[in-house]
């Protein structure tokens, strides 16, 4: 279980990190900005995605502790 939030965390970085940098760059990177309804919402998207990646981080080091 504790790789599989990794896992997810990793993708969920990754994809809100890349959705900052198309923001920000105007590259064609990253899975935000083509979802049609994120349309005028790609920063927001990108930051909760972030903030999501290290929830589930911490999550990943919750499941992985005793007790």
């Amino acid at each position: 279980m504790k790789q599989v939030l990794e896992f997810l965390g990793f993708i969920a970085l990754v994809q809100g990190a890349l959705g900052l940098v198309h923001e920000f760059t105007d590259w064609h990177v990253g899975f935000v900005q083509r979802i049609g309804f994120l349309d005028g919402y790609e920063i927001y998207a990108s930051i909760a995605l972030v903030v999501l990646a290290f929830a589930l981080f911490a999550a990943a080091e919750s499941v992985g502790r005793p007790g």
